[in-house]
């Protein structure tokens, strides 16, 4: 593997409208010591050098939300990255609080959605949103009232196109009659597949498929695994193939590694010039759905 770059994963277009290159950028990991999403980073000149990384490796999507931090994450990219270069997207999430390092705690008052996306424009220093996603439906609110202040968000101007986090198809499919769904982001890997006919769903219907989590492995990780023998036929870590195999899995996927090294973040990338044959990702998906199941 000697290309590094992000575009060779391919694009996809938010919306419909917004062509971003499939492998994208995950911000959980810039605040917190450790990548903890809590309080301030670990290394803050790194995390700098990391993001200002990203646009020479071809990443045009960047991913973060307003609890990361909290909001640590969303200014942090914006000192690293404002003024914004033609093309770069960055989406943000609102709708979960943090009243300590362990704790998320989803809010989905009218109200406080609105007045989090309003923030968060102010944070990263934005006129309007590409992307803002619902962290989390709020089950102590209707939900219809979350979707319709999305809507208003909108309909206002504040952000161009909505997305929702940790649902199923029924929640898709609710949200639709208020607006239209751009893109879902749910914990999916090689080795979670409680989301597999929600991606489906999304392949179906052009929904963008933002996976978190992206290359955890399981028991797949262990020496001896497929995922290590296939990972050495292509000379690659078992990470990158775990990436491969979530781009092969559909044309939707956006897959969102988040790092705050730079020396990571490279390698991440890397994944993006990956071709699995057919019959690797067929022995990959099996034991993966295992792994899944057991």
């Amino acid at each position: 593997m000697t290309n590094t770059n992000a575009k060779s994963a391919g694009t996809f277009k938010i919306g419909g409208e917004i062509e971003i290159a499939r492998l994208g950028f995950g911000g959980l990991r810039l605040a917190g010591q450790g990548g903890g999403s809590y309080g301030p980073p670990e290394d803050r000149e790194e995390v700098l050098k990391t993001l200002r990384r990203l646009l020479d490796l071809g990443i045009n999507f960047v991913d973060t939300a307003d609890s990361y931090g909290p909001d640590v994450s969303e200014e942090l990219i914006r000192e690293a990255l404002h003024p914004y270069r033609d093309g770069l997207v960055v989406a943000t999430k609102g709708g979960v609080v943090r009243p300590s390092a362990e704790v998320w705690v989803p809010v989905g008052r009218p109200e406080y959605l609105i007045q989090q996306a309003h923030k968060s424009l102010r944070n990263l220093g934005l006129d309007q949103i590409d992307l803002w996603q619902l962290h989390r439906v709020d089950p102590q609110v209707p939900a219809d009232e979350q979707y319709d202040a999305v809507r208003q968000l909108i309909d206002e101007g504040t952000i161009r196109h909505a997305g929702l986090s940790e649902v199923g198809i029924a929640e898709i499919e609710a949200a639709s009659k208020f607006f239209p769904v751009a893109t879902v982001q749910n914990m999916y890997n090689l080795t979670t597949r409680v989301h597999d006919a929600v991606v489906d769903y999304c392949t179906d219907h052009g929904i963008g498929f933002i996976p978190w989590f992206p290359l955890a492995a399981g028991a797949l990780a262990q020496p001896g695994s497929i995922l290590g023998v296939i990972a050495g036929k292509h000379e690659a870590s078992p990470s990158q193939i775990a990436i491969a195999w979530l781009l092969k899995r559909s044309p939707v996927i956006l897959p969102i590694p988040g790092t705050s090294k730079v020396r990571h973040l490279e390698q991440n990338v890397q994944a993006a010039s990956i071709t699995l044959s057919d019959e690797d990702f067929a022995e990959l998906d099996a034991a993966g759905r295992t792994v899944s199941a057991g």
